[in-house]
């Protein structure tokens, strides 16, 4: 095993060296067909040893973690872990990202996860934008009418709520990398 590869396994603490390629994850991965490495891919790059190809990619930004990878798996691997893994990877080693749609996405998600316990849609969108800076595109149009569609009808809260023990959620941040 490369040391990359011992790296990704330490972090995520997957054995993805029992994957056999069936792409049961590609399959059902909710966003592999955004990612320019599908995830089943990602499991072979990372035995490879394609650090910077990984590191730089698009892909790793798009994982949504919900384990639909795990289950379906039959080895039960769960590729959501290593995409969090190479994601702190690529923050700690500064990688420069060539898209930084699914950075902004996931920083944003995760921040108004450490803030309230919760994601806050108003201000996860915001924050998003503001990374972004997509004002005025056809997707920031449809997102600001749908927006103002869930608000009217009371389903999306304008001031955020914090879960009653913040207290725990802060301490999986300070307990554990800097980012899902």
């Amino acid at each position: 095993m490369n040391d990359f590869a011992r790296e990704v396994q330490l972090r995520s603490r997957e054995n993805f060296n029992l994957c056999y390629q069936c792409k049961k994850c590609t399959a059902g991965c909710p966003t592999a067909e955004f990612m320019e490495i599908k995830p089943n891919e990602i499991i072979r790059h990372v035995q490879y040893g394609n650090k910077e190809k990984l590191l730089t990619s698009e892909a790793i930004w798009l994982c949504v973690a919900c384990e639909t990878c795990g289950e379906r798996c039959p080895n039960d691997i769960k590729i959501s872990r290593i995409a969090s893994a190479l994601r702190r990877m690529a923050i700690e080693e500064k990688v420069e990202i060539a898209d930084k749609t699914g950075y902004s996405f996931n920083t944003s998600f995760v921040e108004s996860i450490k803030k309230y316990g919760r994601v806050h849609e108003t201000t996860f969108l915001i924050s998003y934008k503001l990374k972004t800076k997509d004002f005025f595109s056809e997707a920031a149009m449809n997102d600001m009418k749908t927006g103002i569609k869930l608000f009217m009808r009371g389903k999306l809260p304008f001031f955020p709520k914090k879960i009653k023990d913040i207290n725990s959620i802060k301490n999986i941040f300070k307990n554990n990398a800097p980012e899902i």
